[in-house]
């Protein structure tokens, strides 16, 4: 094989190594969205199976991140990529410990909601807005999986504005649990049950923010983490616009 056939061959080989690690990030945020959705319904109907459920697919998302950083580590060795392909790889490997997190997240949903079905009484106070708040971080991750995949920064850009929203739903929860509690004591176990589950829920939200953020720096190389809303939007208004010219 001369070399210019063997360039290509390896140029190949790399192109068909970046795509396969973007698809096993993506197969790692579906199992996350499905956690999400199994424990808000698990929350909402208080059903034990699902519950378990939620717990149990943490591990195959742990073995996900694992797996996926592993070979990102030897991509790094082997290729030493550069530029773009470089972003790619640092973009997935916080991806995906940020998926990881959120695994972890759903897993607290997962106990909390056993505990709330083996609860005797059958109050459930909050847990309607429990469930819209985990239908917002859903559609929160989902977005930001798609913006992922699409390499779209304006799509990135609304994934980290929704965290605002995030967060006010969040404290409305916070402070009708305390209303609550000041006006009946024994809802206390019960309401603070549905205030881990709408933090971990915030948090959520959090880590969707995060991958938004990573998909602006991805394709714009600019990092927007803990900087003003307003660079922000700049820096995903510029990658777009640097999109289109590619």
């Amino acid at each position: 094989m001369d070399k210019l056939h063997l360039d290509q061959h390896i140029s190949r080989q790399f192109n068909e190594e970046l795509e396969d690690i973007r698809n096993r990030v993506l197969t790692m945020g579906g199992l996350v969205e499905e956690q999400i959705d199994r424990a808000a319904r698990a929350l909402a109907k208080r059903d034990v199976e699902l519950a378990h459920q939620v717990e149990e697919t943490d591990d195959e998302v742990n073995f996900l991140e694992r797996s996926i950083d592993e070979e990102c580590q030897r991509i790094l060795a082997r290729r030493q990529p550069a530029a773009t392909d470089l972003r790619l790889i640092i973009t997935v490997i916080k991806t995906i410990t940020d998926l990881e997190r959120m695994g972890d997240e759903t897993q607290k949903l997962g106990r909390m909601a056993r505990r709330m079905a083996e609860d005797d009484t059958k109050a459930a106070e909050g847990v309607a807005e429990i469930e819209n708040l985990a239908g917002h971080v859903g559609r929160m991750l989902h977005e930001a999986l798609d913006a992922f995949a699409r390499l779209d920064p304006e799509a990135a850009l609304k994934v980290v504005q929704d965290d605002a929203r995030v967060d006010r739903e969040y404290e409305s929860i916070l402070r009708q649990c305390i209303t609550f509690m000041m006006e009946d004591p024994r809802t206390v176990r019960r309401v603070l049950d549905t205030i881990w589950s709408a933090r971990a829920l915030e948090r959520i939200g959090d880590h969707a923010r995060n991958i938004g953020e990573y998909v602006i720096y991805l394709v714009g190389g600019e990092d927007v983490r803990h900087v003003p809303m307003d660079q922000i939007e700049e820096a995903a208004t510029k990658a777009g616009a640097r999109r289109e010219e590619d």
